[in-house]
């Protein structure tokens, strides 16, 4: 960890930290939430060690990445376009890329808007799902799911923050890293975050000093600019109907943990695995499912999940030297 750079790049208008380490083909890491880029920690490690540049920024919002104050910042066009800045300013054409959560979200993006920046794609935990240009997605959810949904109850400025400040910060982080419930997470506005029962003790993947660590940034910077992602989605889902009905047209490896609420969803499983996503995904090369696994699967088995990041990126090093 000690060998892990940290500097703060300029793009598309904001300040952003980035950690990286290694040297070699470039491989971009993109957290989601509540994360940051230490959640790739240990792929950045064993990535350097087997001959690749690794990168991790810590998205806007979060951690020492600029925060810009107004929800409609925070558009997925705005989260692509600094991730190109980025590469950008480092003078790095085409990248290996990995995404989690909402950096899954971010990934799928990426590869969408600009597949030129893109050699391969490792995605986690979030499918990709089309553009519906018939419903917004935050619609969506109300209709599926009603309006103690998380992502329906992130929506007021200002609300969730308010019920977030009466739970101590590094015992929220692990309420949101250790849960193994698949089921969709609703939390009534009587009970909120401050009502749930307190996490169980510490799982051998996460420790005190990790803990510690998103507890320490995120009591400085906030949670605003990651539940910003959430509040921008509809306005995301307006920008980008220029785009809807296009394929993902990079060579992609999906992984998701079969505890995931994600995966859980439902119609989820079929459409992954009836030929649905790869409808949408023609590129799609293999999908993997992790037994036992929850959400965190970067963090939960991170020596399985960076073997099989490996092992799916090795077939595409011929590119290599577009990427130094």
């Amino acid at each position: 960890m000690e060998k892990i750079e940290h500097t703060t790049i300029s793009t598309n208008g904001i300040n952003m930290h980035v950690a990286s380490i290694g040297s070699g083909p470039v491989i971009l890491f993109v957290h989601g939430f509540p994360d940051l880029w230490y959640s790739w920690r240990h792929q950045l490690v064993s990535f350097a060690a087997l001959g690749y540049r690794a990168i991790a920024p810590d998205l806007r919002g979060y951690g020492d990445s600029d925060a810009p104050p107004s929800r409609e910042s925070y558009t997925i066009l705005h989260i692509v376009g600094d991730l190109v800045g980025l590469l950008d300013s480092l003078g790095v054409d085409r990248v290996f890329l990995v995404g989690h959560d909402w950096g899954a979200i971010v990934a799928w993006w990426l590869c969408m808007i600009r597949p030129d920046r893109v050699n391969a794609l490792v995605n986690t935990s979030v499918v990709f799902n089309p553009r519906n240009p018939s419903v917004k997605p935050v619609d969506a959810f109300r209709a599926l799911f009603g309006d103690d949904y998380y992502i329906c109850r992130f929506q007021e400025p200002g609300e969730i923050e308010e019920d977030f400040a009466q739970v101590d910060t590094k015992k929220l982080i692990t309420r949101f890293f250790t849960s193994r419930n698949p089921r969709p997470p609703c939390i009534p506005k009587s009970v909120g975050f401050r009502g749930l029962p307190d996490p169980p003790s510490l799982p051998a993947w996460l420790t005190e000093q990790d803990v510690r660590f998103y507890g320490d940034k995120f009591s400085q910077k906030g949670f605003t600019g990651g539940l910003n992602y959430y509040r921008a989605l509809n306005l995301s889902w307006e920008l980008t109907a220029p785009w809807t009905g296009l394929q993902i047209k990079v060579p992609v490896k999906f992984i998701v943990g079969d505890l995931d609420i994600t995966y859980n969803i439902p119609g989820t499983k079929e459409y992954i695995h009836e030929g649905g996503l790869k409808k949408h995904v023609p590129f799609l090369q293999e999908v993997v499912v992790m037994e036992g696994v929850g959400h965190f699967l970067h963090q939960e088995k991170p020596d399985e999940v960076t073997d099989h990041i490996y092992g799916f990126f090795k077939k595409f090093r011929t590119r290599e030297t577009a990427s130094l």
